[in-house]
């Protein structure tokens, strides 16, 4: 891919350090800013229904600054000199894309559906709304090195897939996209191939979504093949862990999105929209919750699997590149769970030295597909020891899966999109 400079992986520390002092101090204060809406919103200094979410808005958007290629800029935004401008996913499409929506858009059926929320990635968005309105994110807080040691594990069928893809025969690009099934988050690898892949995002996604869907029955013999039944057992011991107050959480989901976007500005509309979801959910706006746990979440997920059906039409799945993203998929998804269990072993041997209890099985709870993989480990520990209770922890190791496949995605994107000319 050739010499990739690390501030390209990191493009929202690249512009800030690149930015002139006024623009740079600015984007500093407007981030301290928006810290300081969420906290005054929520202790109800400030209307916390709106100075809420425009805290979130406005941090992310300042953190999530990146190099963008000149048909992206504002105009006289581009640098002479490199050709390039500085830039958000956020605002830069809505004013250099917008005549082009009215020219393409259709009003037939599912055009606008399709058109205005699935090939533009912002179903991913939602669906990453919804789903973070649902997460308690102390269980990872109670235990964050065991779940994010993991979660790390679980990447491993990304890890694999990558170079097994180009060796395929694959485009980079393509390679990259088609990786992202590792991870089994669908709505991260939606986005992830509409950004790399504009040519196989479809394919891709309805190839990820029906691999997903076999997770739930798969990887139960996946478990049993790699962890005997007196192991597979263990239950674990009572923890006595901090109690962990809304308000914390609600820290810890500021700064991580703050601090995710400024490091992966690629994948900052799904980092804000998973934790916009978790930051309504602990500042107790339960109006918003309801709308983003309810109706979002389900009318996005219905329109998703509606039009994943539709797409599954004979001329695009039976395109000849579609056999190698099955044979990617399939691969994927296997290593990322033997890679959570190996992760599980890991620290199974490791608190057996210190006398103390820890279930392997907790590990294919890594691979992301929240809460599917999640309960398929409590399922399979109940069925050897049924008062044995390791869902706390498979919880963590899944919520912790979802930040990982994003931050994996985000550096495929970026170390792809850099060895091309370093901006999208």
């Amino acid at each position: 891919m050739g010499e990739i400079d690390f501030l390209q992986i990191f493009q929202g520390v690249a512009t800030l350090a690149d930015s002139e002092p006024k623009i740079m101090i600015g984007r500093v204060v407007l981030i301290a800013t928006g810290l300081l809406l969420i906290y005054l919103g929520k202790k109800g200094v400030l209307e916390a229904l709106i100075m809420i979410p425009m805290g979130v808005g406005m941090a992310t958007i300042n953190a999530a600054v990146m190099f963008v290629t000149p048909k992206m800029a504002l105009p006289g935004d581009v640098d002479p000199a490199t050709g390039l401008a500085k830039g958000t996913l956020f605002l830069n499409p809505l004013i250099s894309e917008g005549e082009k929506w009215i020219d393409v858009l259709q009003i037939q059926w599912l055009q606008p559906v399709y058109s205005f929320t699935f090939s533009n990635g912002l179903i991913a968005c939602l669906v990453f709304m919804g789903i973070g309105s649902l997460l308690d994110v102390g269980f990872v807080m109670a235990r964050p090195f065991k779940s994010m040691f993991i979660a790390l594990c679980g990447e491993l069928g990304t890890v694999i897939a990558f170079p097994l893809a180009i060796l395929m025969g694959l485009p980079l690009a393509d390679a990259a996209a088609t990786a992202t099934i590792g991870g089994a988050d669908g709505p991260m690898i939606l986005f992830a191939a509409l950004m790399l892949s504009e040519d196989l995002f479809v394919p891709i996604t309805v190839v990820a979504y029906l691999y997903l869907g076999l997770t739930y029955g798969g990887y139960p013999f996946l478990i049993k093949a790699m962890v005997p039944r007196r192991i597979r057992g263990l239950k674990m011991p009572v923890e006595h862990t901090h109690a962990i107050t809304s308000g914390e959480k609600l820290v810890f989901a500021v700064v991580a999105a703050t601090a995710l976007c400024l490091l992966f500005p690629v994948a900052a509309p799904l980092f804000m929209s998973l934790f916009v979801g978790v930051i309504i959910r602990e500042s107790g706006l339960n109006h918003y919750q309801e709308l983003f746990s309810g109706p979002l979440l389900y009318g996005a997920t219905f329109f998703l699997g509606l039009l994943l059906g539709v797409l599954c039409e004979a001329s695009i799945i039976l395109k000849p590149e579609v056999l190698i993203l099955l044979v990617i998929g399939i691969v994927a998804l296997t290593f990322s769970g033997i890679g959570g269990l190996l992760g599980g072993y890991v620290l199974y041997f490791w608190y057996k030295r210190k006398g103390i209890n820890y279930n392997p099985v907790i590990g294919i709870a890594a691979v992301s597909c929240v809460p599917t993989t999640a309960k398929v480990a409590q399922k399979t520990v109940s069925e050897v020891t049924p008062d044995a209770i390791i869902m706390p922890h498979a919880l963590g190791a899944s919520i912790s899966g979802v930040i990982t496949s994003a931050i994996f995605a985000a550096v495929l994107i970026t170390m792809v999109r850099a060895s091309g000319g370093g901006a999208f």
